[in-house]
């Protein structure tokens, strides 16, 4: 253990930066809490569908909003987990169905806000007993954005393609790079154009490429910028 985090680190970034891997690596060697915002907003988009829906449909928005008392977010960074009506749901919320879906639920303006009150909860729960390392699309410009610390990931979009695909074939999923590609681009298009809060580096974020860099060694430059801002006691 590297030593206790206090307060909060914020790391944004498209998918298949490494953003999951390394907030969790950093969070277990600093002692602190780890949030994953992108799957409460899966869950959310899954409780949609099984009502039947799809993400455009105008009904979407009540049953997501609904389904926000029925979330709780498990912050342990070795076993983190996202309950839907105390249900432990983190392998269906990572399946191609919620991936198609979860962009469209995340857009609407409501339903991001009430996520963001909820997120916002976590952060303050977890910084009152040491530290958290949240990730997600909009922590350091949004979420908390006081944070000491923001991280903006960053990758091309073949590697993280191929990183994406890797994890699903590991998971059993369908890991064609081409359909994953196809994937990453829709989602990077949905998620930086949409009216509310949509996905950038905060102005005051350190960007950190993470094309040439193995997982330890963005985990080395992490615990190097949270003793430099002095975060760990």
């Amino acid at each position: 253990m590297t030593g206790r985090l206090h307060g909060v680190v914020a790391m944004d970034g498209p998918s298949g930066t490494g953003k999951s891997t390394v907030s969790r690596r950093l969070a277990a060697s600093c002692d602190a809490a780890y949030l994953d915002t992108g799957a409460m907003y899966r869950a959310l988009t899954l409780a949609v569908l099984r009502a039947g829906l799809d993400g455009s449909d105008p009904a979407a928005e009540a049953v997501a909003l609904g389904a926000v008392a029925d979330l709780q977010s498990v912050v342990d960074p070795i076993a983190p987990r996202i309950l839907l009506v105390g249900k432990d749901v983190e392998a269906e919320i990572r399946g191609p169905e919620v991936t198609a879906a979860v962009s469209a639920v995340s857009a609407v303006p409501a339903v991001r806000a009430a996520l963001v009150e909820r997120q916002r909860l976590i952060v303050a729960d977890a910084v009152a007993a040491g530290g958290i390392v949240v990730e997600g699309r909009d922590i350091g410009s949004v979420v908390v954005p006081d944070a000491p610390l923001k991280v903006y990931l960053t990758a091309s979009e073949h590697i993280r393609a191929v990183r994406r695909g890797a994890q699903d074939r590991k998971a059993g999923r369908n890991g064609d790079v081409a359909a994953v590609l196809a994937d990453v681009r829709r989602r990077d298009r949905l998620d930086s154009t949409r009216r509310t809060s949509p996905l950038h580096a905060a102005v005051d974020a350190v960007v950190l490429d993470t094309d040439e860099l193995s997982v330890d060694a963005v985990l080395v430059e992490l615990l190097r910028l949270v003793r430099e801002r002095g975060l760990v006691s």
